[in-house]
């Protein structure tokens, strides 16, 4: 069974947002404010065939998460 595409959404030290695949040494990208690294991973996800989008708050909890489609979304329930 192959790994799920997925991004997260992050702040970085320097105060930027960054766009990045678990486990990867760099980010896909780095965006100023928190909207506009939500907008690219769903960009990036989009391209990528879907995937689920994970944004971590400024404290580092996941705040909110969502499935880019034609991911495969684990709920079977709209929302």
């Amino acid at each position: 069974m192959t790994k799920p595409n997925s991004r997260i959404v992050q702040k970085r030290d320097d105060g930027n947002w960054e766009v990045r695949r678990p486990g990867a040494a760099r980010a896909s990208a780095v965006t100023p404010t928190q909207a506009t690294g939500i907008s690219r991973a769903r960009e990036i996800l989009g391209n990528d065939r879907g995937g689920e989008l994970k944004v971590r708050g400024t404290n580092g909890a996941i705040r909110q998460q969502d499935t880019i489609a034609p991911g495969n979304d684990p709920r079977s329930s709209q929302g």
